[in-house]
């Protein structure tokens, strides 16, 4: 409980800091709608001239592309604040104020992990369950219950490892803070939008398990559409809980090497 009112009490000084800059939000919105609009036009001009696409239909494509939003919405609202905060430019590592983040008595992953949010992004995480609505509609009687279930779950592994990808890369920074080493999931993340299975195969390894932002979103759609096999649902499961451990004790080292600005 002292966790969740600590969210909470995050979550309302983000939102007080977030209104003084109410003109942002116009910016955030024309943003995410020219996001959607260029995601769905791709996929209409694509099913225009095939019906297919390396096994994918509209339907699926369109959920993969749901999924890819919502993952995305989710990092713009607590993850990505969060960690910039800290890792990014301009962030307490870069000007010496991080040291007064250790000296609080809260676990520092937590804190690193929950403290800002970006409340805009929430009409981002709309428009995505409002995307993946539709994919789910146009699949209609191909859905069962089995696969909505088997579809949230890979969605929680997903976002597990989009978290996992995001510390680990954050926690780099601890050994080189003159280089910002999220920049590289954040040009790959991109790549995420259409199926793993288009890209060629050295591409599809380092998508799938060295930087897995193609594991993060086409695991999920083929869980929905009832194409992941109940090998591959355990083997994502057990990689995503592997990432996040693997990336808690990269931090737990980086905030052992870190020194502190005044030493």
């Amino acid at each position: 409980m002292f966790y969740i009112k600590l969210i909470l009490a995050f979550f309302k000084t983000s939102t007080q800091s977030e209104l003084a800059y109410r003109s942002n939000f116009f910016i955030r919105l024309l943003n995410s709608f020219l996001n959607l609009l260029t995601g769905v036009l791709s996929l209409v001009v694509i099913f225009n001239q095939v019906e297919t696409l390396q096994g994918w239909d509209m339907p699926s494509a369109l959920a993969l592309l749901g999924i890819y939003l919502l993952l995305g919405a989710l990092r713009e609202l607590f993850i990505g604040p969060s960690l910039e905060s800290v890792t990014g430019m301009d962030g307490e590592i870069w000007t010496g104020t991080f040291d007064f983040t250790l000296l609080r008595p809260v676990d520092k992953q937590f804190l690193l992990s929950f403290r800002h949010w970006r409340i805009f992004a929430l009409f981002d995480l709309l428009l995505a369950l409002v995307v993946l609505g539709a994919a789910m509609g146009l699949l209609g009687s191909d859905l069962s219950f089995g696969a909505v279930l088997s579809f949230i779950l890979m969605l929680l592994a997903g976002l597990v490892l989009l978290y996992a990808a995001l510390l680990a890369f954050s926690a780099l920074v601890f050994w080189n803070s003159g280089f910002l080493f999220t920049w590289i999931i954040n040009d790959l993340f991109q790549l995420a939008r259409y199926p793993v299975s288009l890209y060629p195969n050295w591409l599809r390894l380092i998508l799938t398990w060295i930087i897995p932002v193609g594991l993060m979103t086409t695991i999920p759609a083929q869980a929905l559409i009832g194409t992941l096999s109940p090998w591959m649902t355990a083997l994502t499961l057990l990689f995503s809980l592997s990432s996040l451990f693997a990336a808690s004790i990269l931090l737990q080292h980086g905030l052992r090497k870190y020194t502190s600005a005044s030493s």
